[in-house]
């Protein structure tokens, strides 16, 4: 093997984690390579995070113009969706940034970009193309695809998932969606705005079951107010071809209902690129839904193989996936001694009203044996909220009665995503709901009912 092959870093995957520690690996003087068989940025930028929300802001302008009256605001005439605009818009964003990651890695002195897939010949190769790379240490960010459930018919009909949805030239006539987490809640939402009658099949009797249960109360009824049609307790049995569209069959509380679709979407979550890069040559363990098994330095079974992002599992985020990334850094290059299960890690989802997450539902704290204390606030008793005319949703903070420590908060309204991160420095910091509360805010702002819920923490009566 030729020294050029032999490489003190091999990174297998140019995703939101792998991306960042070549390029971290390298600049600290580790020979590295990254190999990737597709675009860098993994799903987030090409397929995920960044053009669904290019796509949603689309959306949410056509929104806001349907709203224009209530503003005192008189259009003439109708407005219409260019769909092949929406996408064309999405594609420009996108080159933007894959053009930023492209040039951030070819003036990485120290790492080569091997395009092409990458399987392992043992622990310490991989093969790719007509190479053989070496390494001592490989990292392991090949991430996860779409899943498909156990629906007769499926593979007999056209189908979309959460990348190829990214690319219709036309608004569909009627989206079915099977799924209702986040992915699915997020799809549906944009394609009603965008002028597409929607139907939600969820298998639970909620959408969003992850959140609070309230918060999933507030989406379901943002949703049927703007026309998407929510099915709960429905197990979609069926697809089947009509010639004009298909019809999806489901199960509803014991009886089968019908609904004629143009399209559906198959948003019922996402399974492991583990199953194609040659594990069986090492000794690294999957669990049975193929995920990769690390413990809580990201190390495999094999004492050369480390792995991260969503091809490990557990919260499928881009920025989990990143702190994964700056973790390992400080682990490999400065050894550290790091924890990776130690961490406060949010979520948003980005239906309006967007939601925010960190840390635990207080039914959680209640099950973990918390005295709990809980405080809220509603959109609609505050001054900004009604200015905007985004009364919906809430602010809730779940705290430890006993320390005041902050276990958990959840918000679901206008820029909830962004309010979510008051509270996650201050469960950083260690600080308190008595913190928050006593901490000045400019009004009037939407950071006001964090505020606002932060003050009324108290224990349940």
């Amino acid at each position: 093997m030729s020294t050029a092959d032999t490489y003190d870093l091999i990174v297998l995957g140019g995703g939101m984690a792998g991306l960042p520690v070549s390029i971290r690996g390298a600049r600290s003087g580790l020979k590295t390579a990254l190999i990737e068989d597709g675009d860098l940025g993994g799903t987030c930028l090409n397929r995920g995070c960044i053009p669904t929300k290019t796509m949603i802001r689309s959306a949410e302008v056509a929104h806001l113009v349907d709203r224009a009256e209530e503003f005192g605001i008189v259009r003439e005439g109708e407005a219409r969706t260019d769909m092949e605009a929406v996408v064309e818009r999405k594609r420009r964003v996108l080159e933007g940034i894959r053009e930023g990651a492209y040039t951030n890695v070819e003036n990485t002195e120290g790492l080569d970009l091997v395009e092409g897939r990458g399987v392992f010949e043992s622990p310490t190769e991989i093969a790719v193309n007509d190479r053989v790379l070496t390494a001592d240490t490989i990292v392991v960010n090949t991430g996860a695809r779409p899943t498909k459930p156990p629906i007769e018919g499926l593979d007999e009909v056209p189908t979309l998932d959460s990348t190829s949805a990214l690319e219709l030239s036309e608004v569909p006539r009627h989206l079915a969606v099977v799924g209702g987490g986040y992915v699915g809640c997020e799809y549906a939402q944009l394609y009603e705005r965008l002028g597409a009658d929607v139907t939600v099949f969820q298998r639970g009797d909620r959408l969003l079951p992850g959140e609070e249960p309230d918060v999933s109360t507030v989406i379901r009824e943002a949703f049927e107010s703007e026309g998407i049609d929510v099915r709960t307790n429905a197990t979609v049995e069926r697809l089947e071809s009509t010639g004009s569209g298909i019809e999806v069959s489901a199960t509803e509380g014991g009886r089968t209902t019908t609904v004629d679709a143009s399209h559906v979407l198959i948003a019922t979550g996402r399974r492991p690129n583990s199953d194609e890069i040659g594990l069986e040559a090492t000794d690294v363990e999957t669990d049975e839904g193929g995920f990769i098994e690390v413990d809580e330095q990201f190390r495999t079974a094999e004492d050369s193989i480390r792995a991260l992002g969503d091809v490990v599992g557990g919260p499928m985020f881009t920025h989990s996936a990143r702190d994964d990334a700056a973790l390992l850094h400080r682990h490999l290059v400065e050894g550290e001694t790091i924890d990776a299960r130690d961490r406060i890690v949010p979520h948003a989802v980005f239906t309006d009203p967007q939601v925010g997450r960190v840390g635990l539902t207080e039914e959680q704290a209640n099950e973990r044996g918390y005295e709990v204390a809980v405080g809220r606030s509603d959109y609609a008793d505050q001054g900004k909220p009604k200015a905007l005319g985004l009364t919906e949703g809430f602010v809730k903070i779940v705290s430890d009665a006993d320390s005041g420590e902050i276990l958990g908060g959840h918000v679901v309204g206008e820029q909830g995503a962004d309010l979510i991160h008051e509270i996650v420095i201050a469960m950083k910091l260690g600080g308190t709901a008595r913190d928050v509360a006593e901490t000045i805010h400019v009004h009037p702002t939407l950071p006001e009912v964090v505020n606002a819920a932060a003050g009324g923490v108290h224990r349940p009566s």
